[in-house]
């Protein structure tokens, strides 16, 4: 029987934002909002940080807190895969959902959603339709695909493309591996981690979600949640 775990990569030191999963969200941490929206799935959950402000919050039994002494890890996948090998809690799981910590509106819905997807591909994500007011922010992800399968991810294409939410399902061997992958130049200027999976001939899988909620990506974005929430 396949069992499963969300992973809520949630990095203190963000250069965009610093300190964004504690950004308040009616007075809740963001990645405690996030946190509690994950188990509503019936999912075991886990948060993973580097910092101890963060772990603090959660404690032992469902946070991890990378060392101290290794090198910092470049995104929210390679901290997955890297909690995947050295905590012993995630030992026992097969396959992994990575929430990212900036989605407080995430639903169980879109989590199951993507957990089902993973009986088709080793890799697979989730994408909305995207309004056009968001075609041409750069911290808006979009995604080029065909049928079910993601074909390319970029922040600057506008005009078309769908909206790429930042969830990823990933059976446990295909995570183990994404760090021993090549860094691709795209993954470096897009700052776009599933760049590396397509460059070294990897598939993703895609599926179509309903969404309406707010990826919180600067100071602003709390605000513009704030104002849509307090409706």
């Amino acid at each position: 029987m396949t069992s499963s775990a969300i992973l809520i990569p949630a990095r203190y030191g963000s250069t965009r934002f610093p300190g964004k999963p504690l950004a308040p969200l009616h007075n809740i941490p963001m990645v405690r909002m996030v946190y509690e929206q994950c188990r509503k799935s019936g999912i075991d959950t886990y948060v993973l940080t580097d910092d101890m402000r963060i772990f603090n919050r959660f404690g032992p039994e469902v946070c991890w807190i990378e060392e101290e002494h290794i090198a910092p890890y470049k995104n929210g996948t390679e901290r997955c895969a890297g909690a995947i090998t050295k905590w012993d809690k995630l030992k026992k799981y097969d396959q992994f959902i990575n929430v990212q910590g900036d989605m407080p509106d995430v639903s169980a819905y879109m989590i199951q959603s993507v957990y089902h997807q993973l009986k088709h591909y080793q890799v697979t994500t989730a994408f909305t339709d995207m309004p056009p007011c968001m075609q041409g922010d750069p911290n808006t992800v979009k995604m080029i695909r065909a049928g079910d399968q993601a074909l390319w991810f970029a922040r600057g294409i506008t005009g078309y493309g769908d909206w790429h939410l930042g969830i990823y399902g990933y059976k446990r061997k295909a995570l183990e591996m994404y760090p021993s992958l090549a860094v691709p130049e795209e993954e470096t200027i897009e700052q776009l981690e599933q760049l590396r999976w397509l460059k070294n001939g990897c598939n993703i899988g895609c599926l179509s979600v309903q969404y309406n909620g707010v990826e919180i990506n600067s100071p602003e974005d709390v605000e513009t949640w704030h104002n849509k929430n307090s409706q």
